[in-house]
């Protein structure tokens, strides 16, 4: 596989915007971040230039450098301009399983036979997806977790067809990124730490639904007793209820086991609207989504 030069992020969002920034920040990549909508697109630009001003203000980087970062970073609206020249592509898009496959064929037809097509999915199978393209080979999983500018992990995931060469891209782009990596040797729904993370999550949701506590203070119980740095439920407000419900969704169909069902309460939230911190209101209240920053 050639060095990586450019790297390509598909999805300017709530992780999308944080892997194109630590891309082009840390790592120093040339990066396109394309979006759907020029709505979204400047809005991800927005919480970019955010999260630099931060770190400037906090003397972690200088003015240049975030000016730097900046520059190196080129919106776009079309997928095929978005791609073309990229050594690796991060696919940073809504968990959704079906949207993901249609991106990843159109995908297929712009990016290069060496390209490497890495997934930021939290849940969906690399095996699928990799399905979905010319080249197997080169789809691996690169999760990173939120807000990705200072989170220090990256799980791989290898799919069925994985190749060594795609997962050492990653860990080389990990590296970059000053990363620590952990790989996840099969294809399983969740990996590593969502395996363990959304259903404790999800049960946060149903001790609400039951009324057994309320949101303020099974929070507390758990940062205090088990030492989470944050309780379940803000957390949950953080990932996103809609992306928590998908993932519950997953794990029910491809496990086949009632004990990833997600609460009633979740289900409820989604469809009324309460997406969490992106929408201004989860299980807390947040400012209006326009006025809220990226944690730095």
């Amino acid at each position: 596989m050639p060095p990586i030069k450019r790297v390509s992020v598909l999805g300017a969002g709530l992780m999308g915007h944080g892997i194109a920034q630590v891309s082009a920040q840390t790592a120093g990549y040339e990066v396109t971040l394309l979006d759907v909508k020029q709505e979204f697109l400047d809005r991800g630009m927005t919480m970019i230039k955010d999260s630099l001003s931060k770190f400037v203000s906090k003397k972690t980087i200088t003015k240049d450098d975030a000016e730097s970062a900046l520059a190196r970073i080129h919106p776009t609206l079309d997928l095929k301009e978005a791609v073309a020249g990229s050594q690796l592509v991060i696919e940073a898009s809504t968990e959704d399983p079906k949207l993901k496959l249609d991106l990843y064929r159109r995908v297929a037809d712009y990016a290069g036979p060496e390209t490497t097509l890495a997934s930021n999915t939290s849940s969906i199978s690399i095996t699928l997806l990799g399905g979905a393209t010319k080249n197997p080979a080169n789809v691996v999983g690169m999760h990173f977790f939120n807000p990705p500018q200072l989170m220090p992990l990256i799980e791989i995931t290898r799919g069925r067809r994985t190749s060594d060469s795609a997962v050492a891209v990653i860990k080389e782009a990990a590296s970059a990124m000053k990363k620590e990596t952990v790989l996840c040797k099969k294809d399983s729904p969740g990996f590593i730490v969502n395996r363990i993370l959304v259903p404790a999550l999800n049960e946060a949701a149903f001790l609400v639904d039951e009324g057994v506590a309320d949101p303020e203070d099974i929070d507390k119980a758990i940062m205090l007793g088990l030492s989470w740095p944050m309780g379940p439920l803000k957390l949950l407000d953080y990932v996103g209820l809609d992306t928590t419900l998908n993932i519950s969704q997953v794990f029910m169909q491809e496990f086949q086991d009632d004990k990833y069902r997600p609460s009633l309460l979740l289900r409820q939230m989604v469809r009324a609207g309460f997406l969490g911190r992106k929408s201004g209101k989860g299980f807390y209240e947040w400012p209006s989504p326009s006025t809220a920053k990226t944690t730095t």
